[in-house]
């Protein structure tokens, strides 16, 4: 070694495969000697050996090597070196891992076996006389590209690990010819040179000592650019000098002079190969979303057995009451010997999941727990598309049959469940209410502060909602309404009808398209916000949306609430909201596609001019 000016820190860089054992002592040690001697960098310890990168002042990492060398099987340990004029690492890490470079390919053993090695000098001579050889590059691609080998070989592979498949497709004429393999130091070529010998290759070797030893006793020769290193330094030349390039801290990419001048380049943010414009990070964040969602809902998480505790609140008239009487009183319709029942079979419960007894004094607020053990929900449509979120919403498609949150038979199979499975720790909050049957455009809050800034527009009438269904029947005109109040307590299965004592309820219909078979398609427009009020209304009018199973022809109701996922679907869309956003205080609408049901491509007669969108259209303005 050169002697070099105290000043400057020596950066060293070995491996040396060995078996290597008592590695957590080991590591104990070699972690303290660092600290002791203000070195920086990483050590890998493993069963097969141990890879370094150190740097500090000379005295210091010729002790390091000296403790080192004293390990058994470790001997020989030759380390290269480089200068520098800073610490090139921030922080220094003894690990122990199960390779000292990542392969994951069983059967290679550098300890017993590995390629022949070839000098740097005689590589040097071999090219200078033109023999005929391969070079092939073993490294990532994005080392390659500060510089690599004139003419050589170079995989499309981020991670060494994908040298096995990468290999594979190279061309089968290589098997028979000279193939000498190069990286940094040398340590990948020491498993990629049996590995390629395993798939039939004749003449395979290897750089020794890597690009860094043929810099120190080649120079530039053959050679065309840098050498990408694993520190600050980002690159050396072949004189062994930090070049004036750096890595971006996102994406990993070495970033030459050029590059970092880029307006895309932030430091610590983006550089050009990972600058996303905010339409593309949407657009990315929303891929990840729909992935992750596709994946929670494969199985269904209310089709596997759970115990579902559903809870019951205690009114004031009850407080004071005994438990079975106050049970009784808010569910009139199971008798109280059936309460005392469940409560002795523990299947009623405090709010801290403890046995009650039948005579407990209850007071009003308090909340029990009604045990369903081993619940399995109904089956849902699970295929939710989320089309656009922000700091304060979130936007979705809601296909049907799926509740919007916990009711009835569904506690986990629901909208509100699954999104909350792909958002947690957040929980979602819908702004507003969609039947299970209904499809189309939810809005859900990502906070308290958002649903307090979104909910009351719903409340108020503050928010335009523009609704499709298609329709048994014909209308007489193309626009017309219906202003007829709505019974507010429900009837038998929860349905509502039209009561002169009602609630006050308007929509507002346009005629959009006719079909063959006696159906048509409006546009609808609620101007107030009624449980089922376009149900209600059409049902009233002699005009029932098709698939409805509670609202049916003649103004007859049905036995059923929520379809059964083989059900004909209810053809009704939720198509259309817009609203005040909480954040810009703008207003925005939201649109949702169109379903196949509205049947464009069938109708007997042109579309009466309302601008439908083309299926597909979704946006946020």
């Amino acid at each position: 070694m050169d002697q070099e000016s105290p000043s400057r820190f020596t950066n060293i860089a070995a491996y040396q495969f060995a078996a290597l054992a008592d590695l957590k002592p080991l590591r104990a040690e070699l972690q303290n000697l660092c600290r002791q001697h203000e070195l920086r960098g990483t050590i890998l310890l493993a069963p097969e050996g141990i890879n370094l990168f150190v740097a500090g002042k000379p005295p210091a990492i010729e002790h390091l090597l000296a403790r080192l060398k004293s390990i058994p099987g470790l001997e020989a340990l030759t380390p290269k070196y480089s200068y520098s004029s800073h610490q090139p690492f921030r922080r220094m890490l003894v690990r122990i891992k199960r390779e000292i470079i990542a392969f994951g390919q069983p059967g290679i053993d550098p300890a017993r076996r590995t390629s022949p090695k070839l000098a740097p000098r005689e590589l040097k001579q071999w090219l200078d006389e033109g023999r005929p050889v391969t070079l092939l590059d073993t490294r990532n691609d994005y080392e390659v590209k500060l510089g690599t080998f004139a003419g050589a070989v170079t995989l499309p592979i981020r991670h060494f690990r994908h040298f096995p498949a990468a290999a594979e497709q190279l061309a089968p004429e290589l098997k028979k010819q000279p193939v000498v393999m190069f990286c940094t130091g040398g340590i990948r070529c020491e498993k990629a040179g049996p590995y390629l010998e395993s798939r039939g290759f004749e003449h395979v070797l290897q750089l020794d000592g890597g690009i860094l030893k043929y810099f120190e006793e080649c120079g530039n020769a053959h050679y065309a650019g840098e050498c990408f290193v694993f520190d600050q330094r980002v690159g050396v030349d072949p004189e062994l000098a930090e070049s004036d390039n750096t890595q971006c801290f996102a994406c990993q990419e070495p970033l030459t002079a050029a590059e970092q001048a880029d307006p895309r380049y932030v430091p610590g943010q983006s550089c050009p190969h990972c600058y996303r414009t905010p339409a593309e990070q949407a657009a990315e964040t929303l891929a990840r979303r729909q992935e992750a969602l596709e994946l929670a809902v494969k199985p269904l998480p209310g089709s596997l057995p759970y115990d579902n505790f559903r809870p019951i609140h205690i009114p004031h008239q009850y407080d004071g009451r005994e438990l079975v009487c106050a049970l009784t009183g808010v569910f009139p319709h199971i008798a109280g010997e059936e309460w005392s029942r469940l409560i002795a079979a523990g299947e009623i419960l405090d709010h801290v999941h403890q046995r009650v007894t039948a005579t407990r004094i209850v007071r009003a607020g308090e909340t029990y727990l009604r045990l369903l053990p081993g619940t399995i929900e109904p089956t849902v449509n699970s295929a939710i598309s989320i089309r656009y979120e922000d700091e304060a919403l979130v936007i979705v498609d809601k296909p049907a049959p799926l509740p919007l949150h916990p009711c009835g038979r569904y506690n986990r199979n629901t909208l509100q469940n699954l999104l909350n499975l792909v958002y947690a720790p957040q929980k979602l909050r819908p702004a507003h209410r969609l039947d299970a049957n209904t499809t189309g455009v939810v809005v859900l809050t990502r906070t308290r502060k958002y649903a307090g800034l979104v909910q009351p527009q719903f409340e108020r009438g503050l928010v335009e909602k523009e609704y499709l269904a298609r329709v048994r029947g014909v209308p007489r005109e193309r626009e017309f309404a219906c202003a007829e109040p709505i019974r507010d307590c429900p009837g038998e299965l929860g349905t509502r009808v039209v009561a002169a004592n009602g609630q006050p309820a308007v929509t507002h219909f346009q005629l959009v398209r006719e079909f063959a078979d006696g159906t048509s398609l409006l546009r609808v427009r609620p101007l107030t916000g009624r449980t089922n009020q376009i149900r209600v209304h059409l049902w009233h009018l002699n005009l029932p949306i098709c698939g409805d199973q509670a609202y049916l022809p003649d103004r007859k109701l049905g036995q059923t609430q929520t379809h059964e996922l083989t059900d004909p679907p209810l053809c009704l869309h939720a198509w259309r909201i817009t609203l005040t956003h909480p954040l810009s205080d703008e207003r925005v609408t939201y649109e949702a596609r169109e379903p196949e049901w509205c049947g464009g491509d069938h109708a007997t007669r042109a579309d009466h001019g309302t601008g439908l969108l083309s299926p597909g259209v979704f946006k946020s303005s």
